[in-house]
């Protein structure tokens, strides 16, 4: 889109003709009876003779999106939520006056149309225009037609125009809230109930996560941005609320990457009696009722590669997968300082105060996690990265927690909760000392939440699933910023 060229001094001459004839360019209102989609979908099957036959005259309302102008008459095609469609505009139709005022629209424009249906002599579905309004005048160029609107960060920053111009992005963000309804849909049906939780708060937990930081001057406090729900969620089920959901926003202060922006959308939700075992089973319920109602399939293809859903989808530890995937030999992983020096090697900042499981994850994210395609579970953390997760009976160094990887990407985070208050308590003080020494990710001492686990938190389970990332494997998409309408972005 060239502003600096003559369009928008041509457009500025047709907005003060259109005022010179009294027109108004943004009048309110507009009751149109049918939509591009409806029309398409009653008639467009239809003969040519079976088309004939309507007399009846329908209304529309969309935005001009093409124009061929053969001097007494001119084609346009106008596209509304719904689809596109052409329409006919004939001078000795649509009478002098409105004739004149068709001729100084443009491309961009929303304009409402009232006429019959008819087919061109090429087979396409055409709006015989008899009225003809202008609706909305538009003050600046579409993108030129050929070339439309392709450069990324122009994308991003003026996402109104990527969603006028690029019907792909538009059906994304359309199958995304399908996808929303259904995991509300799934939940609803089983039993669980959607609840709200704070987005600003006294202490941020939930996550290791460095969090946003505000002030409020009414009650003299700082506040945070919630980097996760959780700790508020799991006071609902110490309150008697056994299966609880959220899907809402989280916001993390940290940097900026193909599946990373500061504020994004996650479901977490918590099932009383429940074990991460079954959250397994769950999430693999989940995503392939997700798959059967809006893709279709349970399988589908991610920049290349080929995504197998069908369950059941491997479960394999952390440990081994270092070794089977990540190649690490058994002599490496068995001894700490050779890991350290291994991390240093693939470029992990080691500062010495980090203990063997964040060397172990960190590792696992860099050798591992891009290779995991197909759906997969990894298992068996390591209690020290995993500081709200309960732990295993038969070996108190594992926690019983997971992770779900997807396309190479981690999808969502569940474990069986920690329910023992003193044993989150000695958890929470080493996050605070991880802190003191420098660590702005770790998490802090919440006495509240501990108070409320003293009252008795059941056997609970519970689930982070990024929904945002889902997204993108579900429309192919390479970047979280093609799945969230409005990213966060520089300043130009």
């Amino acid at each position: 889109m060239d502003e600096s060229s003559g369009l928008l001094q041509e457009i500025k001459k047709k907005i003060q003709s259109l005022r010179a004839r009294g027109i108004n360019l943004y009048p309110s209102g507009f009751r149109r009876d049918i939509t591009v989609g409806e029309v398409i979908g009653r008639f467009g099957n239809l003969s040519d003779a079976e088309i004939e036959k309507i007399t009846d005259s329908f209304t529309l309302a969309g935005r001009v999106m093409s124009i061929r102008d053969f001097g007494k008459a001119s084609f346009i095609h106008i596209k509304d939520g719904t689809g596109k469609l052409q329409a006919y505009i004939r001078r000795d139709r649509v009478g002098e006056e409105g004739f004149g005022i068709f001729k100084l629209i443009d491309i961009g424009d929303h304009v409402g149309i009232t006429g019959r249906l008819f087919r061109t002599k090429t087979g396409e579905l055409t709006l015989l225009a008899e009225t003809f309004v202008l609706l909305s005048k538009a003050q600046r160029a579409l993108p030129e037609k050929y070339h439309g609107l392709i450069d990324v960060e122009t994308r991003y920053r003026q996402r109104y125009l990527d969603l006028i111009v690029n019907d792909e992005v538009r059906n994304t963000f359309i199958l995304k809230s399908k996808m929303i309804r259904t995991i509300r849909e799934f939940f609803d049906g089983r039993g669980f109930m959607e609840v709200e939780t704070p987005m600003m708060q006294q202490i941020p937990g939930g996550a290791t996560a460095r969090p946003f930081k505000t002030f409020h001057h009414a009650l003299g406090m700082d506040l945070y941005l919630r980097v996760a729900p959780e700790l508020y969620l799991k006071r609902l089920v110490v309150g008697g609320f056994e299966k609880v959901y959220e899907l809402n926003r989280n916001f993390r202060n940290e940097g900026i990457s193909t599946e990373h922006n500061p504020e994004f959308t996650m479901l977490e939700f918590y099932w009383a009696y429940a074990t991460y075992e079954d959250l397994m089973e769950l999430t693999e319920n989940l995503l392939l009722d997700i798959l059967e109602k809006i893709v279709g399939t349970a399988s589908l293809e991610y920049q290349g590669n080929r995504v197998d859903f069908t369950t059941p989808w491997p479960r394999i530890t952390l440990m081994d997968s270092l070794r089977d995937i990540g190649g690490i030999e058994e002599e490496v992983l068995s001894d700490e300082q050779k890991l350290r020096n291994l991390a240093r090697a693939k470029g992990v900042e080691i500062e010495g105060r980090e203990g063997l499981g964040y060397v172990l994850t960190k590792l696992f994210d860099q050798l591992v996690e891009p290779r995991l395609i197909r759906p997969t579970f990894i298992v068996g953390y390591p209690v020290e990265a995993s500081p709200l997760s309960r732990r295993n009976e038969e070996n108190p160094e594992i926690a019983e927690r997971f992770e779900l990887f997807i396309a190479g990407k981690e999808i969502a985070n569940g474990f069986s909760e920690l329910n023992d208050p003193d044993d989150q308590r000695g958890r929470f003080l080493k996050q605070v000392a991880l802190r003191d020494a420098g660590d702005e990710e770790a998490l802090f001492m919440d006495e509240d939440y501990l108070r409320a686990l003293e009252y008795g938190l059941p056997p609970t389970a519970g689930e982070g699933i990024g929904v945002d990332r889902l997204a993108m494997v579900l429309t192919d998409s390479p970047s979280i910023r093609d799945v969230i309408l409005f990213p966060h972005m520089r300043k130009k």
